[in-house]
């Protein structure tokens, strides 16, 4: 990618790329963000209204049920010829990618599709169109409560309290999108947000990196 994230590789080819020579797995085709439709419905409860009522949360849910786990997804569209990735807005400060907690029991798979489907359909049943869920991006730790996640967990911390895991989330050729009111979802270049921690976290400005794997494959209109 020539704005700044230089390991990224994106192809334009409307009629899919020759796969004599490569893994199709590792292929990624991203569609226009005009085929796709977006609208808004009833505001989800925010559950944190402070950093100190997450914490918390945290320390509460850890207690009751040991290690967090989360599942979030990359979501990538094309504009102006350039892969964005959709993030979801909170009090138009802090930047999230689609997901969350896995309830216990629940497969990563399984609670990611539920997750999406709450924060980005109208219905469970992600309104008619299953979520393809494909390759796990990569896998982030939380060593302790008070403390950023990390990809690295070192062998001295014995009991991590997050471990959240990023999937590469395919869509179709189109799609309806319906966010809650109180969450905006919006379409950012991964050029932004490449090593822009300050603005987006550790997590969503590892995204490119994490995404140097694949070749972004454009499918024009």
């Amino acid at each position: 990618m020539g704005d700044g994230g230089g390991s990224l590789h994106v192809s334009n080819d409307s009629n899919g790329l020759d796969d004599d020579n490569g893994d199709q797995s590792l292929i990624l085709d991203i569609y226009p963000l005009s085929s796709y439709y977006f609208s808004s419905k009833e505001a989800l409860p925010i559950k944190d209204e402070s950093v100190a009522d997450r914490l918390q949360r945290m320390k509460s849910n850890y207690s009751a049920h040991g290690l967090r786990t989360c599942v979030e997804a990359v979501i990538l569209v094309e504009l102006f010829k350039h892969p964005h990735i959709l993030l979801l807005q909170v009090r138009n400060c802090m930047f999230k990618l689609p997901g969350g907690r896995l309830r216990p029991g629940e497969s990563e798979i399984d609670g990611l599709k539920r997750k999406l489907s709450r924060k980005l359909c109208v219905n469970p049943d992600a309104d008619g169109i299953p979520w393809e869920v494909g390759e796990c991006l990569g896998v982030w730790w939380r060593h302790d409560f008070g403390t950023s996640l990390s990809r690295d967990l070192p062998s001295k911390v014995k009991n991590p309290k997050e471990c959240t895991k990023l999937f590469i989330v395919r869509l179709p050729d189109c799609r309806k999108f319906v966010a809650p009111k109180n969450l905006k979802l919006l379409a950012i270049p991964l050029c932004q947000i490449n090593k822009n921690q300050e603005t987006y976290g550790p997590v969503i400005s590892g995204v490119p990196e994490m995404l140097s794997k694949f070749t972004i494959n454009i499918i024009e209109d």
